[in-house]
């Protein structure tokens, strides 16, 4: 739309994007705290779950793309991780630069010991919920996720 009103979905839209960024801030404050005796903090468990599970070992820049992120900071935490003994990069048949991320036995202890921490967290936080509105929550999320996709890579239109 050009002349800059919102049509009701696109209210509502704006809407949802509003609570998800409070979401998104509320859950990463949770997630410090509840892996905090770890040693982790929510981004760097991110990035443990991301390498966790993935179908194959990939590299950084693969996991920033998977995750929605700019790879340098991918790259930072990966780093902290391997000087850690947590992640270990392996040659990357494909490319010379772009090694391959793998979690080494510490760092597989570290995501499951971060899981169960998770499981009762979640277990609580999903209290009075179904999974019926979660699954219709998590199609528009993921719809909304495939817009914005398909116009970072084809271009904003301001139509």
């Amino acid at each position: 739309m050009s002349d800059g009103k919102w049509t009701e979905e696109g209210e509502a839209v704006t809407a949802l994007i509003l609570d998800v960024f409070r979401l998104n801030g509320r859950l990463l404050v949770a997630g410090d705290r509840l892996v905090a005796e770890l040693g982790l903090t929510s981004a760097r468990w991110q990035v443990l779950g991301a390498i966790a599970y993935a179908e194959r070992p990939e590299s950084v820049a693969w996991h920033a793309r998977t995750m929605g992120v700019h790879r340098q900071g991918i790259q930072r935490i990966a780093n902290e991780l391997e000087t850690e003994g947590i992640v270990d990069f392996r040659p990357n048949p494909h490319h010379k630069r772009a090694h391959l991320v793998v979690l080494t036995s510490k760092g597989q202890k570290l995501f499951e010991a971060a899981l169960a921490l998770q499981a009762p967290w979640v277990n609580r936080l999903s209290n009075g919920l179904n999974t019926k509105d979660i699954g219709t929550a998590r199609r528009v999320i993921e719809q909304l996720k495939s817009h914005l996709e398909n116009e970072i890579e084809f271009g904003i239109s301001n139509d």
